[in-house]
């Protein structure tokens, strides 16, 4: 039976009307409905489509909560990285962090640099998918490159436009797919509400608004997150197709008329005496805001600027995060113990009086090595100021002397490792005392814990508690007999049902097929990050090649400095690591191998790739480039050696023109790459 055609104009009317108010409220702060007018709006929408289910669409303001979250959260692919941002915390760090950038820019000092100044919102950053206007998928962060999907709880958010606003003067063209990034927050109001009623049911009572808006997006019922009230600033674009912005500011402007919230207190400041008047008025206002802010973020207005800049391992160069200080309060030294780290780093740690610090409860801060307690003169009974560093780690800013009384003890370090008995050394030119047993079982436990870390062989379910219970009955004691155990074996330990133990093994097994980079991070090489893993990977291509490698031959990879290289070796002539290298061949680690250089033709070459490429595909035109030594770039700078136009080039051809850089045809690029 058709649906009335008075019915459907009707629903559509009403949707216009949700929509529209919705945008009122959200991106303009200026509703013209009250809100007992909208919900009778919303109700009679309801009700049509409950008589009419036809009427029902993914869009519908009626559809953001109905349907249930399916097993665990599955990936969510970036498809351009989340970076995260450099953090800044005096005037003179964002002068020096401006002036790296003037010189790759070839500014002269006197020339201003156009900024947007924006509040850095203390929530969970998510990245948002649209396409043709609609919105389809989103989530988490996640390691930058893959988060998880959290499109169902997103779509509870209320600020979050289901279908893009079409505003005035902006026409009906969207971008055929858009990644448009923001960050959830709660406000201290909605805070307290979710404490307050947790409280009284003897619930979860969350230390801060941050951990409630990143608890609440990962929920498994999108019911409870919609209960939680929690909102979105857009503020930053990921990939986008179909659509060019010229600033950061125009960006802002467009995200605003589509629908969305965006943070109201931005300003273009042009130089760094106005961004610093910006971020000092700020921080005392911030008070008023109602929200959680640990900053402001500062970036480059000009997204032209922007890609010549371009960014550094995981950070822009054209954007820094101001951060404010961190708040401290005064509490007592009860103790002072040391840990020991998978590397065999001695680590001195207070324990402490409880104190709340920026909304979290604090009862251990490091101390970081002897120098720094013989520096801060810091004895167990002393009162102490401490902060969260970067409103993360817990540290011993200083000592109260004022109120030391002389019953204080001086703490001595231990010459023996705590953990195994063995002497501890101080390697030349370090303060830090290592355990250097390599069967030390904090050492174990700590290798353990990297090599199944997400970064590394991403070991699902196997976390400290398992672990700690695996290396003290002796059962693995190095990450090779990870490979070994059974099922039996998993069951001996504590709180283990057959169903986890299953999941971890399976796991395990999976994991003796990761990429080579995340093989190699897993090791545990001292100075060896994820970045540098990569480089490694893309360089050697084989865990063989890498092993084999002298300290002149990898101190000439690109990213990679003399100091890592003697560690690279050092670690690989170690005869237990050749021991372990060999248990995990054997037990059928197999890395997949990568695409490695094959000569230094294309060394210190920067070539970047624009318009439609007809005789080769973009990536495999790009693997070339890589496997002749040379980088394959985004986008355009001074830096750059070569860019190589294919049909409808755009904007990065007229770029190269302007700065110029050398323009290749394809034939001509085929022709310089030779046989």
């Amino acid at each position: 039976m058709s649906i009335p055609e008075h019915i459907k104009q009707r629903a559509q009317e009403l949707t216009a009307q949700i929509r529209h108010a919705n945008y009122l409220y959200y991106a303009v702060d200026s509703p013209e409905i009250s809100d007992a007018a909208y919900d009778r709006l919303m109700e009679e929408l309801k009700q049509l489509e409950i008589a009419h289910p036809e009427l029902v669409t993914p869009e519908s303001p009626t559809q953001r909560v109905g349907l249930e979250m399916v097993g665990t959260f599955q990936p969510s692919q970036h498809r351009k990285p989340m970076l995260s941002l450099d953090n800044a915390f005096s005037m003179e760090e964002l002068t020096a962090w401006e002036e790296r950038n003037r010189r790759t820019l070839g500014l002269n000092p006197e020339t201003p640099i156009e900024y947007v100044c924006e509040l850095k919102i203390d929530g969970s950053a998510v990245s948002l998918t649209y396409q043709n206007g609609k919105f389809v998928s989103g989530g988490t962060r996640g390691t930058g490159e893959v988060g998880e999907d959290i499109t169902l709880n997103l779509r509870t958010i209320s600020s979050i436009p289901l279908q893009l606003h079409t505003a005035k003067n902006v026409g009906k063209a969207f971008p055929e797919l858009i990644e448009i990034r923001g960050e959830v927050f709660l406000s201290h109001k909605e805070f307290a509400r979710i404490n307050s009623e947790a409280e009284e049911r003897g619930g979860k009572i969350f230390a801060n608004p941050r951990n409630a808006a990143a608890g609440s997006l990962r929920q498994k019922d999108p019911t409870l997150t919609a209960s939680r009230r929690l909102d979105l600033f857009v503020y930053t674009v990921g990939a986008c197709e179909g659509k060019e912005f010229v600033s950061q500011f125009e960006l802002l402007h467009t995200y605003k008329q589509w629908g969305f919230r965006t943070n109201p207190n931005v300003k273009i400041c042009m130089g760094l005496e106005q961004v610093f008047e910006f971020c000092e008025m700020w921080f005392k206002n911030k008070e008023s805001l109602g929200y959680d802010i640990d900053g402001v973020v500062v970036k480059v207005n000009s997204f032209a600027i922007q890609r010549e800049l371009g960014h550094v391992s995981r950070s822009p160069r054209w954007a820094i995060a101001y951060k404010y200080p961190a708040l401290q309060v005064h509490t007592t030294v009860l103790a002072i113990e040391v840990q020991v780290g998978r590397t065999g780093a001695i680590t001195p740690v207070a324990h402490l009086k409880p104190m709340a610090v920026a909304g979290v409860i604090v009862s251990r801060a490091t101390l970081h090595n002897e120098s720094e307690i013989r520096r801060k003169d810091v004895r167990i009974g002393d009162t102490v100021v401490i902060q969260r560093a970067g409103e993360v780690i817990p540290e011993v800013v200083e000592v109260v002397f004022s109120k030391r009384t002389g019953a204080e003890t001086e703490f001595i370090m231990p010459t023996h490792c705590p953990s195994c008995g063995s002497e501890l050394f101080r390697p030349e030119g370090e303060a830090v005392l290592r355990c250097l047993n390599q069967t030390c079982p904090k050492k174990v436990l700590g290798n353990i814990l990297h090599f199944a870390s997400r970064g590394a062989m991403d070991i699902e379910g196997l976390g400290e508690k398992q672990a700690e219970q695996l290396t003290q009955i002796g059962m693995v004691r190095d990450p090779a007999d990870l490979y070994s155990l059974t099922l039996d074996q998993m069951l001996q330990l504590e709180r283990m049902g057959e169903k986890l133990a299953s999941k971890i093994l399976a796991s395990i097994a999976d994991s003796r097929n990761r990429p080579l980079a995340r093989l190699i991070y897993a090791l545990g090489i001292r100075h060896i990050g994820e970045h540098s893993s990569e480089v490694l990977a893309a360089h050697f291509g084989s865990l063989g090649k890498l092993q084999s490698a002298s300290i002149e031959e990898l101190s000439n990879v690109y990213e990679i400095g003399a100091t890592t290289a003697e560690s690279i070796v050092g670690w690989f002539s170690d005869e237990f690591n050749k021991s372990l290298l060999a248990k995990l061949t054997s037990a059928g680690v197999e890395p997949v191998a990568q695409a490695v250089s094959t000569s230094d033709q294309f060394v210190g070459k920067t070539f970047v790739f624009t318009g439609t490429l007809t005789l080769l595909k973009r990536d495999d035109a790009e693997a070339i480039v890589k496997r002749l030594g040379g980088r394959a770039s985004g986008s355009v700078s001074r830096q750059t050696s070569y860019v190589v136009a294919g049909e409808n080039a755009g904007s990065k051809l007229e770029k190269a023109k302007q700065l110029g850089v050398s323009v290749l045809t394809e034939q001509e690029f085929i022709d310089l790459v030779g046989d």
